[in-house]
């Protein structure tokens, strides 16, 4: 039954549209959907982050990220690199993005940031990692190794120390991969992000920052996430996340020091593949190089 769900998954994946990788610490993570955010927190930011979604299901979707950005200095320009790995069932894609961002000061308190997103893909499915019922099915017969493809993407972002709303669509390109047989295999679309969140300061010790997303693509339903996270003496933070018609989250963290921060998430679904799996894993580090006496504004969810 497991290998079942997941040839369906499959079947789903090379009749409409293929997601980008899902992730619950989306608000931290913010660099891989939107290239204007390079450069945002001043400093020199390294993150890495680590997913394993539906434990327990096999080929269940593997997600690994490390990216850095860094604001230039005496500019109004920020530089990103990331690296994305994406495990589901027999596929396995790897992409290089670049960023490039330029941002403006329109008052006092709010800034404006444009950026330009390239990216490169590599995809390559093995289809003997699935129960193959038919073995003289052409659409199984070839394996796709190192498919190469480009993409370039664009975002805003307008943000300042207690607020952040960002537009993006990552890649614009919509690129069908094929397999020898000439039979569609993978199908990238346009996806379009929404962000937002917003610190409200409860008490001298207590923030609350309310955040959202929302994503779709055509092919897909809509995907909205709405999540809320306390953060406590500028070290502890715990909340909350709700996506929609699809899981309930957890999430905690701990700025270990000045410049290093570990956060976790924990999914749990609300649909059917409750049934099959007993939740997703999500952990992650963000580790940012800071000079002598320099700190980061508190407080910066994002």
């Amino acid at each position: 039954m497991k290998n079942l769900v997941i040839i369906l998954l499959l079947v789903n994946i090379s009749i409409y549209a293929q997601q980008d990788a899902q992730y619950t610490n989306y608000m931290y993570n913010t660099i891989n959907i939107n290239p204007a955010y390079a450069g945002s927190r001043g400093v020199t930011s390294i993150f890495g982050l680590h997913r394993t979604q539906w434990v327990g299901l096999d080929g269940a979707p593997v997600t690994n990220t490390l990216s850095v950005n860094s604001p230039i200095q005496n500019s109004n320009i920020g530089i990103g690199l990331s690296f994305v790995n994406d495990r589901i069932g027999a596929s396995n894609e790897s992409s290089i993005s670049a960023d490039v961002s330029y941002t403006i000061q329109t008052s006092n308190v709010y800034r404006l940031s444009a950026g330009l997103k390239g990216t490169v893909h590599l995809l390559n499915v093995d289809y003997t990692k699935l129960n193959r019922y038919n073995l003289n099915d052409p659409k199984f017969q070839n394996n796709i190794d190192n498919e190469f493809s480009p993409n370039i993407g664009a975002g805003v972002y307008f943000y300042s120390d207690k607020l952040y709303l960002g537009l993006s669509v990552p890649n614009f390109l919509e690129t069908d991969l094929y397999s020898d047989n000439a039979m569609a295999t993978s199908i990238e679309r346009m996806h379009y992000y929404f962000i937002g969140g917003y610190v409200f300061d409860l008490s001298s010790s207590i923030q609350f920052k309310p955040a959202f997303m929302c994503k779709t693509t055509v092919g897909s339903p809509l995907q909205v996430d709405l999540s809320a996270n306390f953060l406590f003496n500028e070290k502890f933070v715990l909340g909350a996340a709700w996506r929609w018609d699809a899981a309930v989250s957890f999430m905690a963290g701990f700025q270990v020091s000045q410049g290093l921060y570990i956060g976790y998430g924990y999914d749990l679904e609300t649909t059917k593949l409750t049934n099959y799996n007993s939740g997703s894993h999500e952990i992650f580090l963000r580790f940012e190089l800071l000079k002598k006496h320099e700190r980061v504004v508190s407080p910066r969810f994002f």
